[in-house]
């Protein structure tokens, strides 16, 4: 990006308090997700459903958090992010509870769905927030930032809910998530001020000539289809990882949780060099180079599966391509933003609606080839990253 004029950055506290209150924000979607996936056969079991039911409530959690940030991104465009949020917030811990007293699977499916609306006002607020607070570069150091945060969530979820489960019930998972989203709830009403003073009309008609004006803008087409894409390739590996290296591999399950965890710090390092070298490296270059990094690193993991190599070689193919996500979403999102203040609640609307409908068209692919082949998951991965960077070359025009 070229040099934008900054805003008066914020003092060193004022920054930890932003990275801490939306870091936690941004942790609602993974740690909502993962951290009950260990309790699904016994909620299954406990509420007498079955497997393929209960998955539902993942479903339902994924199409709330794709519809809640459509419509709660221009929302708070129109009525400022701290009314938005707090209602989210509060609908979250509503949901939440809900979820954990659920007594049957379906209220189950429709509890997880208010609580997803919920978790949606948290991510997408949190996002147009930077915005607000920050440009140019300082925009991206600090999505940089967040990656620390947003990186570690997938990685501590599942563990903490196999922890709880030791102790207390798949309903206990939730009792926790409802003492998160009431923690930050509470955090947001005493520590984060409102950060934008601008407003847009909360129109259906206007709200919708923005969307349309977003992704007919090649640059931000481009940039957030290279993030969404690319963010495709992270789900492939998150939800086909388990089988192929398990299954096929024969890693046990304690390797698998040490192999998904390294990864997931890989996303952190990348995130935290890209906030280093932001500055003296222009974000399109850094960029440019995440995109490079995970196709390299697609390629190594469908050539290591397709010619049977060294397990140690697929390993540290999937470290290459899922740390990309480090360099790339930070980069990304900073550059899709920079020219959309007034409307940086749609724009980041549509950026999260995109990595969340591209990752579940991805999903299925991983499984096509059955239990007893990796294939699927190495060629969904590759290929994902490959469309990842040919939407960045064809669309996201250097800035004049």
């Amino acid at each position: 990006m070229t040099t934008t004029a900054e805003r008066t950055a914020p003092s060193r506290r004022t920054q930890l308090k932003f990275v801490l209150v939306l870091g936690g924000l941004t942790a609602f979607g993974p740690l909502s997700i993962d951290m009950y996936l260990p309790a699904l056969p016994r909620m299954a079991a406990d509420l007498h459903a079955a497997d393929s039911t209960v998955q539902l409530t993942l479903s339902a959690f994924i199409v709330g958090l794709a519809l809640g940030q459509l419509v709660l991104g221009p929302l708070s465009d129109a009525l400022g992010r701290r009314g938005p949020l707090l209602a989210g917030l509060a609908l979250y811990v509503v949901g939440s509870v809900l979820c954990a007293v659920s007594p049957d699977v379906w209220l189950l499916v429709a509890a997880r769905f208010v609580q997803s609306l919920g978790a949606a006002a948290g991510i997408v607020i949190a996002r147009a927030t930077v915005r607000d607070l920050f440009s140019g570069t300082a925009m991206t150091k600090f999505f940089s930032t967040l990656m620390l945060v947003s990186g570690l969530a997938p990685i501590l979820a599942p563990l903490i809910g196999g922890q709880l489960l030791t102790w207390t019930s798949w309903r206990g998972v939730f009792v926790v998530l409802t003492a998160f989203g009431a923690l930050l709830l509470a955090v947001v009403v005493f520590f984060l001020p409102e950060p934008s003073a601008t407003r847009s009309p909360l129109r259906l008609g206007p709200v919708l000539r923005t969307y349309g004006r977003l992704a007919l803008d090649r640059s931000f087409a481009g940039y957030a289809l290279a993030s969404g894409l690319l963010f495709a390739s992270l789900f492939a590996y998150i939800s086909g990882s388990s089988f192929a290296l398990q299954g096929v591999y024969g890693l046990s399950p304690q390797a698998y949780s040490v192999v998904f965890g390294a990864n997931g710090v890989g996303i952190v390092l990348a995130g935290q060099l890209n906030g280093r070298l932001v500055g003296r490296v222009p974000e399109r270059a850094l960029l440019r180079s995440g995109l490079l990094l995970g196709v390299t690193g697609g390629a190594l993991v469908l050539a290591s599966v397709v010619f049977r190599a060294p397990l140690a070689l697929l390993l540290v193919s999937l470290f290459l391509l899922v740390s990309s996500i480090g360099l790339v979403m930070p980069n990304a999102s900073s550059l899709a933003l920079a020219a959309h203040a007034r409307s940086a609640g749609a724009a980041s609307a549509l950026l999260g609606v995109l990595q969340f409908v591209v990752g579940a068209l991805a999903t299925p692919l991983v499984g096509l080839g059955g239990p007893g082949t990796a294939v699927p998951m190495a060629a969904t991965m590759a290929g994902f990253a490959v469309l990842a960077l040919v939407a960045y070359l064809a669309l996201a025009r250097k800035p004049s």
